[in-house]
């Protein structure tokens, strides 16, 4: 397995991936190049984070989570809709909350950038609502539910400070 410049990045895919393992169906490992100039268009890049996460088994955002962010994100009050949220995120497996923590640090500075990169709040819950989350069966309106899912990641997006505690060591 490559390694990262974030350990805990490798340690947390480490974890979901043998968490995952006995779901996912066997493919032959494929050797990759990461020096190949594919890799430099940022479009592949998220393409290929978005279908890793799409891939899972059972979403990033457990199937069992899914109704409790629903009611979370309707809560109106913002302190209160913070703590329900950061709560639920607390209560899923380790690998998952990790995982979660990593990538909207990431996304923090993907917003960083917004003037040149045009991705807002609102572009990325649109982005990865729908690959980090949905329900496990779609019995419900997909137009309501793709709503929520793009809701509750832009607004974990904007309080993710709080929720994972970004800025305290």
């Amino acid at each position: 397995m490559t390694k990262t410049r974030w350990p805990e990045l490798d340690e947390t895919a480490t974890s979901l991936r043998l968490k995952h393992q006995n779901h996912v169906r066997s493919f032959p490992e494929e050797e990759l190049d990461l020096d190949h100039s594919q890799w430099e268009d940022i479009h592949v890049i998220t393409g290929a984070l978005k279908m890793f996460f799409r891939e899972l088994p059972e979403p990033l955002f457990p199937f069992r989570f899914f109704q409790q962010f629903v009611e979370a994100v309707k809560i109106k009050e913002s302190k209160q809709k913070t703590q329900a949220v950061k709560k639920l995120i607390q209560q899923m497996p380790k690998p998952n909350q990790e995982t979660l923590k990593l990538l909207f640090s990431h996304l923090q500075r993907v917003l960083a950038f917004s003037r040149k990169n045009l991705m807002s709040t609102q572009g990325i819950g649109i982005v990865f609502g729908p690959t980090l989350m949905w329900p496990e069966l779609d019995a419900g309106n997909m137009a309501v539910n793709m709503i929520y899912q793009n809701q509750i990641v832009e607004f974990i997006l904007i309080e993710s400070r709080e929720i994972f505690n970004l800025d305290r060591k």
